[in-house]
């Protein structure tokens, strides 16, 4: 490190820890995902126009699932108003903005080299902009396709819609803190192929990567909320909605190719068919995945859905979950409680039942790093998003909540997390209270 950087860092440092609370992660709570209320699909009337340049721009758009992220529930797509929260809940909301071409509320004003500045660098024409508008991937995406969004979204529906106004943490003044943050973490360009590789890893890699912005809910984070880039797709916790209105933690899984607890198992019609479809021969989608494959992966052509495969089956294998040891007495309790509530639909072997529900021998899920998704899904159920429901799909799964207790759930966890050679840490009723 020169002295300047290391100047740079001591003497920001400071000023960096308290700006960084206040940045939302690149996937942040939100407030879209209503429990078992899955809601439908953004309806996004298509492009008014033959423009080949507006047609590419809508399909960039759908992959880079702006809607999701701009459109707050029920409301007019693009038109903004979503609440964000960094995991430092008590600091209070920001809210995306409206980015409809209207010139009052809107970004009808912005020129198209505004737009590829704030897609590139994280600066838009008022300064500098947080991380929750994912610039860290984005700046990967080629400057023709960032100018082809920009041509779409001119297209869109103007909508007269200001945001409500972001809390008083994420006013103007506090902006100066993400000068800082982008000095230590941003990395600006686009992406280079490798020419190592074929021309159809290479396309996954930059779908991945930019605009499909994997990494900013796939990848842990540091103590300043920046990705870190040797753990890359390892998985990690991003906090979002259960239910209508409650907020928890969501592991959101391991991409690589680890045996235990990743993708390793996955081949790469099973990733190509859950990006397409919600739905492969090893699960189904639910919680915060909902909106991203019905609001932007299912849109993919099939080459992208397999270039996106190809990529993701290459990616090196992260270490595996650690194993736990259960006494001879917590099995026999935990497998009591299994055969009682799940070997109905799972079966004894875990290998789930044809048209029902999918094993947990091997799931992903079961097997993550953090067990908080599986403690969510048990309870508060699982369901795709209602456009997701392709012949063959998984049966709803139903919420025990209200069924078991917390000592019982986190007993089930366990049991799921060390039979059928699954490995997965320990899960304590703390954990499955912090999770009601």
């Amino acid at each position: 490190m020169t002295t300047l950087r290391k100047l740079i860092v001591e003497g920001a440092l400071a000023l960096v820890l308290f700006a960084a609370p206040v940045m939302a992660q690149d996937a942040p709570v939100t407030t879209n995902t209503p429990g078992v209320d899955v809601p439908a699909p953004v309806d996004v009337p298509p492009a008014p126009t033959v423009d080949p340049q507006v047609q590419r721009g809508e399909y960039l758009a759908q992959m880079g699932n702006c809607v999701s992220c701009h459109t707050v529930h029920g409301g007019e797509p693009f038109a903004g108003g979503l609440p964000f929260k960094t995991p430092y809940m008590f600091l209070g909301t920001m809210y995306s903005t409206n980015i409809t071409p209207d010139e009052e509320t809107g970004i009808g004003t912005w020129t198209e080299a505004d737009f590829v500045k704030a897609m590139h660098t994280g600066e838009g024409p008022n300064g500098p902009l947080y991380p929750a508008f994912p610039y860290t991937s984005f700046t990967k995406v080629s400057e023709d396709d960032v100018k082809a969004i920009y041509a779409y979204l001119r297209t869109v529906k103007p909508v007269k819609a200001e945001p409500p106004s972001n809390s008083f943490i994420f006013a103007g003044p506090f902006r100066f803190g993400m000068k800082i943050w982008n000095a230590l973490f941003f990395d600006e360009g686009r992406y280079v192929a490798d020419a190592s590789q074929s021309e159809e890893w290479n396309r996954g890699a930059y779908l991945v990567n930019g605009l499909g912005h994997c990494s900013a809910c796939h990848t842990p984070r540091n103590a300043l909320l920046a990705e870190k880039s040797a753990e890359h797709l390892w998985g990690a916790v991003v906090p979002d909605v259960v239910a209508e209105g409650e907020y928890r933690p969501w592991y959101a899984v391991n991409l690589t190719q680890t045996q235990n607890g990743g993708l390793g198992g996955w081949s790469a019609e099973d990733i190509r068919k859950y990006l397409k479809t919600g739905h492969n021969r090893w699960g189904g989608s639910f919680g915060p995945m909902n909106e991203v494959i019905a609001n932007s992966l299912s849109h993919m052509t099939d080459e992208d859905a397999k270039a996106m495969a190809a990529y993701i089956k290459s990616l090196p294998a992260a270490p595996d979950t650690p194993a736990q040891q259960m006494t001879d007495e917590e099995r026999e309790a935990a497998a009591a409680l299994y055969k009682k509530h799940c070997e109905e639909c799972h079966a004894a072997s875990g290998r789930g039942g044809f048209m029902k529900a999918p094993p947990v021998a091997g799931s992903v899920i079961a097997q993550g790093r953090d067990p908080a998704s599986l403690i969510n899904v048990i309870l508060y159920g699982a369901e795709p998003a209602k456009s997701l429901n392709p012949p063959g799909a998984w049966e709803t799964m139903r919420a025990f909540r209200d069924r078991m207790t917390d000592e019982e759930i986190a007993a089930v966890a366990n049991y799921v997390r060390s039979s059928w050679k699954n490995t997965g840490s320990k899960v304590t009723a703390q954990d499955v209270a912090r999770h009601r």
